[in-house]
C-alpha cells in the first residue's frame, strides 16, 4: 500500500513516524476527527465559528424558555449523534492505543466514538451528549431514556425535518419550539435537566482537567488530530507541553489557535493519514 502514496502523504508520513518511533505522544482530538463520521464541527478553516453562536451556559440556566429552545433542538438532532459510527481515524487510534504506542487519548467531542472505537480511558475533556445531568438533584441518566421522554410528550415534533449542527444541536424554526414540552429527571421530578457535557462559557469539571494536565506531565509529546485548539482547554495543554520542552504536531485542515507552538503542522485528512501510520509504526 504505501508504495502506491503520494509524494506529500509520504512525506507527512516520515515525520509522523520518526517523531512517534523515539518519543510516547498523547493525542489529543477535535471535531475534525469525526466530520467523516457525519457529525458537523464548528469551525471553518480559518477557525472562524460557523453559522449562529451556540447557546452559552449562562444562558442556559438563566432561563425556562432557553432550556425549552436547547432540548426541542437538541431532541431532533440526537438520533444522528446516536447513529454515528467511528472512522478509519478513531480505529487508527485505538489500534494504536492497544499497541502502546500513545500514551493516552484525550478528546474534546462529546460523541463517544472514540469508546465505541475500541479506545480505553479517554480523557473527555467536555463530557458526554450519551450523558444527561440533573441540576437539581444531580444524579445522571442515560441519553436513550430521556430522548424517549421527550418523543413521547412532544409526538407534534416527529417527522420534522430540522438542519444538524454540531454537537447534536439542530437549526429549528423557534415556531416549533413553543409548544415543546421539557423532560423531567426520572429521579427527582425536576425540570432542570442539562446534558453531561460542557457548555460555553462553562469550565471543564477541576478533576477532568487534572487529568488532562497529569497525561500530559507524563507523555513525552502530543499530536493533536483535527482541533482548531480554539477552546482554552485544550490550548492550555498544547502550551503546557511547549513549557515542558516537548514536542507537539498537528494534523489539521486548517488554521489553529497554537501554530505558533506547534513543531510540526500537517494539513491532510486524518482518516486517510491516521491508518497509514497505524500501519508504519
Amino acid at each position: 500500500m504505501l508504495d502506491t502514496l503520494d509524494h506529500q502523504t509520504d512525506i507527512h508520513l516520515d515525520i509522523l513516524h520518526r517523531a512517534m518511533a523515539e518519543r510516547r505522544f498523547l493525542v489529543l482530538t477535535g471535531a475534525g476527527i469525526s466530520t467523516s463520521s457525519g457529525i458537523p464541527d464548528y469551525r471553518d478553516s480559518e477557525g472562524v465559528r460557523r453559522g449562529k453562536a451556540p447557546m452559552m451556559y449562562q444562558d442556559f440556566l438563566a432561563t425556562a424558555q432557553a432550556r425549552r429552545r436547547y432540548w426541542a433542538r437538541a431532541m431532533l438532532g440526537w438520533p444522528r449523534v446516536r447513529l454515528a459510527q467511528p472512522n478509519k481515524a478513531h480505529i487508527a487510534l485505538a489500534t494504536l492505543q492497544e499497541r502502546q504506542l500513545i500514551t493516552g487519548l484525550i478528546t474534546q467531542n462529546v460523541d463517544t466514538l472514540h469508546d465505541q472505537a475500541g479506545s480505553h480511558d479517554v480523557i473527555e475533556l467536555h463530557g458526554s451528549l450519551h450523558r444527561v445531568l440533573c441540576l437539581d438533584c444531580h444524579l445522571r441518566s442515560e441519553r436513550g431514556l430521556i430522548q424517549h421522554l421527550m418523543e413521547t410528550e412532544n409526538p407534534y415534533l416527529a417527522g420534522v425535518d430540522a438542519i444538524q449542527a454540531p454537537d447534536g444541536d439542530t437549526l429549528l424554526d423557534p415556531a416549533f419550539e413553543e409548544r415543546f414540552q421539557v423532560p423531567h429527571c426520572p429521579h427527582c421530578n425536576g425540570q432542570r435537566l442539562k446534558p453531561d457535557v460542557v457548555f460555553f462559557g462553562e469550565n471543564v469539571a477541576q478533576a477532568t482537567a487534572a487529568k488532562a494536565m497529569a497525561a500530559v506531565e507524563h507523555a513525552e509529546g502530543l499530536l493533536v488530530v483535527g482541533s482548531s485548539l480554539m477552546a482554552y482547554s485544550a490550548f492550555r495543554l498544547c502550551k503546557a507541553m511547549v513549557d515542558q520542552g516537548k514536542p507537539v504536531i498537528a494534523i489539521n485542515l486548517g488554521k489553529t489557535r497554537g501554530d505558533d507552538l506547534l513543531q510540526v503542522k500537517i494539513e491532510a485528512y486524518c482518516e486517510h493519514l491516521l491508518p497509514l501510520l497505524a500501519e508504519r509504526l
